[in-house]
């Protein structure tokens, strides 16, 4: 099995395309092929904040649809699923410009797209478990003893990371490093809190390096464990970054 993992894109189509190049995937299909049978894999928080939210959502349901990508859900995509089925749900923290996409789109062209994202959303699993249980897919990460369940529990935990309910002077959630005590045998490899280089914490990798916030696109390579990363055209917002303040 090898596999490209891609960190939260959030809408960064340019960075997207100039990754897979980098990583040997070729566009002439208009869609991302690896020669050598390589797929794509996403850790969710595909949308929001970014400038083309839109194609991003389109790229990966072909993707996942006809290629066999693997994709798995984020914060952002289940607050996007949400409000794609009609939900009560704030247009804040970077959803309003995904929303306001959508605004600019055809009736016709909008309806294609909302039964994409929903399709997509609804066929995903919470999380990845890959290659005889070697290698597991979470948005923000899950522990141990957690692989292998479901419920409202763990469903928090993979979408939001290990909560304390409390704010840092950031005014951002504060998270428990919840990597730092992993002992499991199996490679977790998630995203959601953003830090500036790949972090390799036990068998766990953290591949949100903030592309949408000015750093990079990081994609970490499966079996081999290598990380590569392109430069983000975003501007650069460094409060955004938590490499120092997991509780």
């Amino acid at each position: 099995m090898k596999i490209d993992i891609i960190g939260d894109i959030h809408g960064c189509l340019k960075e997207f395309v100039s990754l897979t190049k980098k990583l040997g995937y070729s566009w002439e299909s208009g869609l991302p092929v690896h020669t050598g049978g390589r797929k794509l894999a996403f850790v969710g928080d595909l949308t929001d904040r970014g400038p083309d939210s839109i194609s991003i959502i389109k790229i990966v349901y072909s993707l996942v649809e006809e290629q066999g990508a693997y994709y798995v859900p984020g914060n952002h995509c289940n607050k996007l699923y949400r409000y794609l089925k009609g939900n009560n749900v704030k247009l804040i923290h970077g959803l309003e410009t995904t929303a306001a996409e959508l605004e600019q789109l055809s009736a016709d062209q909008r309806k294609l797209v909302t039964e994409q994202f929903i399709s997509l959303y609804e066929k995903a699993p919470l999380y990845h478990v890959l290659d005889h249980k070697r290698l597991v897919i979470a948005h923000a990460g899950i522990r141990e003893e957690d692989i292998g369940q479901l419920n409202k529990r763990v469903t928090v935990f993979v979408l939001y990371g290990d909560i304390t309910g409390e704010k840092n002077d950031k005014g951002l959630p504060v998270r428990r490093d919840w990597a730092r005590h992993y002992k499991g045998k199996p490679w977790v490899v998630y995203g959601h809190t953003p830090v500036h280089e790949a972090r390799f914490k036990n068998r766990t990798v953290n591949i949100d390096t903030g592309a949408v916030f000015g750093n990079m696109l990081t994609a970490l390579r499966y079996p081999e464990m290598k990380t590569v990363s392109v430069k983000s055209s975003m501007v650069y917002h460094p409060e955004k970054f938590r490499d120092s303040d997991m509780a």
